[in-house]
Order: C-alpha cells, then structure tokens, then sequence
C-alpha cells in the first residue's frame, strides 16, 4: 500500500525536525554583529568548532577569539572559507553576501542556514527551551520567527525548572536498571514521570523522588 503524504501548500518548505550532533565539527559563520554572535553561541554550546568571517566583530565575538574559543578571519568572505566546513550560517545584513554563500555551500554540497532569509536556507533554527539537557524546540517553518519565540516563552510557564533534576534521574535510574538487568516498559515510564515526583523535585525532595519512581517503575531498589 502506498503512503500518502501530507499536504503541504506549494511553495512551502516541509521541514525534517532533527538533533545535531556538532561535536568538534567544523562549522562557519559568516558575519561579526550580533545575529552572527547568538549563531556562535549556540555552536559553542554545542562543542562545534566556530571560524567567523567578517571585517569586524562584536565585543562579545572578539573577546571569543582573543580567548581562542573560535577562528577569526579579518576580512570580507571568499569562496574558499567554505573549505572543510560542515555547515555554514549567513548572518550578515548584506543580501549580496548571503546569496553567494549559499550559492557557494550548495555548489560544495555544505548546509546553509541565513538568518531571516528562509528561501535561501538548507535549515532553520527552531526557538528552543532548555532545562539542562532537556530541550523543546518550536518552529513554524520559517513563517514567523517571533511566534515561534513567543511560544517558547509561554512553554516556560510548564515546563519550569526542576525538569532539569527531573532529565538527570530518569537517566540516572534507567543507567542502574540496565546494568542490573532490570526493566520497565514505556508505559510504566510514562505513568511514572507525574506531576507528584515534579513537586518532589520542586522541593528538593530528590531522595523521595527516586524511591517514587522506582516504585511507580515496579523495579527493587
């Protein structure tokens, strides 16, 4: 039987959601403002290896390269800065400069992201939360940047903090439960990870919190 596929209007791109693993991976960001600052931040985090291309940078963006933290290029793009690079971001006003780093990424087979520039990119960022190693990320498809931001800000109401306790003890108790051959199955999980162990966290109950799970898990201790 064939699958269908879903509608999608003409012209419209459909976007395949995914997690990078940038991990010392080369990466290339072409401009010095801020759109290009929040670009190498988010890389850095990320463990990528950063060079930026531009006559002039950010003090922020400077004083990563005066620490060593990324490459800096003193000058305007060239073709060849694209060499050994895995993925490439335009973050520069100059529309001139964007569509020739496309065109140059696309022609070496490199992924190209241009800020506020859809048309031209391989991948859009996603507006993403974070709580530690938890991370929620809402796009529209490059439609609208700021709603995409503005749910992001309404996911903080739910998704507070002590998800970030909650992410290192599930990984914690599922890491004891291999190593000693025991298991639960995804629905166990989910009817485990409530709303009650969240306020044990909430209240930095941590130890009550992990005999809860353990118990709602159904596993020995």
């Amino acid at each position: 039987m064939k699958a269908t596929q879903p509608d999608v209007p003409a012209g419209v791109n459909s976007y395949y959601p995914v997690a990078l693993d940038l991990l010392d991976r080369p990466c290339l960001v072409v401009g010095g403002g801020s759109v290009a600052e929040a670009k190498v931040e988010g890389l850095l985090a990320a463990g990528a290896q950063v060079t930026v291309v531009s006559p002039a940078l950010s003090e922020r963006l400077a004083s990563w390269a005066t620490a060593g933290r990324i490459a800096y290029r003193q000058r305007e793009y060239i073709t060849s800065d694209l060499d050994g690079q895995q993925l490439v971001f335009s973050a520069t006003d100059r529309r001139d400069v964007t569509l020739a780093v496309a065109a140059d990424a696309r022609q070496r087979g490199v992924w190209v992201n241009a800020a506020d520039d859809p048309e031209t990119c391989d991948f859009i960022l996603p507006s993403v939360l974070r709580r530690g190693r938890l991370q929620v990320a809402v796009s529209t498809g490059g439609a609208s940047p700021a709603l995409a931001a503005r749910v992001r800000r309404d996911l903080e109401r739910y998704f507070t903090p002590e998800y970030e306790d909650l992410v290192e003890l599930t990984a914690e108790v599922r890491r004891e439960l291999r190593a000693s051959g025991q298991r639960a199955d995804a629905s166990r999980w989910r009817a485990a990870l409530d709303a009650d162990l969240r306020q044990l966290l909430a209240e930095g109950r941590r130890g009550e919190a992990r005999a809860r799970l353990l118990d709602r898990l159904g596993v020995k201790a």
